[in-house]
């Protein structure tokens, strides 16, 4: 018989990782967050490229610009209105190695016979960028089983 799972001690009610997905945790946000790193900033461009159905993108950019990951910043062409293109910040900028760490998955297991149509690369040389789980003391951690998961200083024990 195997023991309970130290885990089930802890309360999960101000957990990060829930709080991310609230914000993260929809179909079309990444694709989102994709585009926009790639340049893609304005609203009728990520629409054509992505078929993300109009009002799914509206609500989710609403939400990204309302939770800080992105800023709207004004533009207008001539004879036109003022309209926006999003800009990522500080907070979606943090996103980086996250949309990173997902390439390399979809890559490794998702990915057409003749490769993934995306790359990343460092731009002062060139070479393919990559996600590295790496510890505090600088060791990098290549099984994910080597990491193991504590109550931080946030941890409520459940009542």
């Amino acid at each position: 018989m195997s023991a309970r799972p130290e885990a089930l001690e802890w309360s999960v009610d101000n957990c990060t990782v829930g709080r991310a997905m609230e914000i993260l945790g929809e179909r079309w946000t990444f694709v989102v967050l994709r585009e926009i790193a790639n340049g893609i900033r304005r609203f009728d461009d990520m629409r054509v490229r992505t078929n993300i159905p109009r009002q799914v993108l509206t609500n989710r950019l609403t939400l990204l610009v309302d939770s800080g990951v992105l800023r709207k910043e004004p533009y207008q062409d001539p004879g036109a209105r003022v309209r926006h293109e999003y800009r990522l910040t500080e907070m979606g900028f943090d996103l980086w190695p996250v949309i990173v760490a997902v390439l390399q998955w979809g890559d490794r297991y998702l990915a057409d016979p003749i490769g993934s149509p995306l790359t990343t690369v460092h731009r002062d040389c060139g070479e393919q960028v990559t996600s590295v789980l790496r510890c505090a003391a600088g060791h990098d951690v290549d099984n994910p089983r080597d990491v193991i998961a504590r109550p931080g200083p946030g941890a409520r024990r459940r009542s």
